[in-house]
């Protein structure tokens, strides 16, 4: 989004990580903390792996973008591939129980790093939305990857609307939304019951001051932990800030303007597959009355799944209940 000057392509080295992640734990986010704020692509380039074929077993690996950043994924199990991608400001870790469930279900299972985030490349620049989406389509070509299920959460949530929007539905057989941003979380003219930019500018400002402060305390809303009654391991809070404080600052407050300010009510339109909405009624970081109730009715083949009193780390506090759904969804026909 902003221009630089830069960018580096090269992945966090095995014993950096190694370091990180003996500091705590990690897991999933993506949106706008309210209660914590007062939140074309063409063929790739040089790649690292050829193969088109599925993955056997647990596989590691990276591809190179055209303008050189590399994208970390993980490439599990064979069959129908089902793609993830992850919130703001986490890692493609925070799939994990959706990726083995649906991996021993018989489903090839791929999920990637945001530039910027994990153990991606961190770009300087094209922190954008759509290079998000170029990026995730040049890992499509790359693996081939047919007939696909999109499952993107918060920000990745807009991800998978913009991929379509750009890049069409030819690779992609559904999708599904979990706690996502879409149609926009920034107050305008054509959603005046959006967020004032000064919440976003909030969280611009406590990200810069403190970011392992600010991601221990956005832990709290996301997972409801701040409920009365809320079952949330400290382990999985620790897990959560683990994740976000893996990523590049630069990159992170980048994406604070994209998964804010990001319109995808055009994106949405174009989603002419079977689409599921899930969304908790208890989302404090992305409120279902400010998105999912809105985006179901732009998607022409859209069906909403409200889950109650669900935070916006359902895919964590309601795993099993979103897993069922989500094989479910891919079985079935339209949800």
């Amino acid at each position: 989004m902003t221009p630089g000057h830069r960018h580096d392509a090269t992945p966090i080295d095995a014993q950096r990580r190694q370091v990180v992640m003996g500091t705590a734990a990690l897991a999933v986010a993506a949106g706008l903390p309210l209660a914590a704020a007062a939140a074309s692509a063409g063929p790739a380039g040089s790649r690292q792996i050829p193969s088109t074929q599925p993955q056997q077993g647990n596989t590691m690996n990276t591809i190179t973008t055209r303008d050189g950043t590399s994208i970390f994924y993980k490439d599990w199990g064979s069959g129908q591939p089902v793609v993830f991608s992850h919130g703001w400001p986490l890692t493609a870790d925070a799939w994990e129980d959706q990726m083995v469930f649906l991996g021993l279900q018989g489903y090839r299972v791929i999920a990637h790093d945001r530039r910027g985030h994990g153990r991606s490349g961190q770009s300087w620049s094209g922190n954008d939305m759509d290079t998000y989406a170029d990026d995730l389509a040049e890992l499509f070509n790359t693996l081939d990857l047919r007939d696909a299920v999109m499952v993107g959460h918060s920000t990745g949530g807009g991800e998978v609307a913009r991929y379509i929007g750009r890049h069409g539905n030819k690779r992609v057989a559904k999708a599904v939304l979990v706690g996502a941003v879409p149609p926009t979380m920034m107050r305008s003219a054509a959603y005046p019951d959006g967020l004032p930019k000064e919440v976003f500018d909030g969280i611009r400002a406590g990200v810069l001051a403190d970011r392992s402060q600010f991601f221990k305390d956005l832990s709290g809303p996301f997972y409801g932990a701040n409920r009365a009654g809320a079952k949330v391991s400290q382990g999985q809070r620790d897990a959560f800030w683990l994740m976000g404080m893996q990523g590049s600052l630069k990159s992170e407050y980048d994406c604070i303007a994209q998964f804010s300010e990001t319109d995808f009510t055009e994106d949405l339109k174009k989603m002419s597959i079977p689409t599921l909405f899930v969304h908790g009624d208890d989302d404090q970081i992305v409120p279902i009355d400010k998105s999912a109730q809105l985006a179901v009715k732009l998607v022409p083949n859209g069906t909403l799944k409200v889950y109650p009193g669900a935070s916006h780390g359902l895919a964590t506090t309601h795993k099993d209940q979103l897993n069922r759904d989500l094989l479910a969804f891919i079985r079935g026909s339209a949800g």
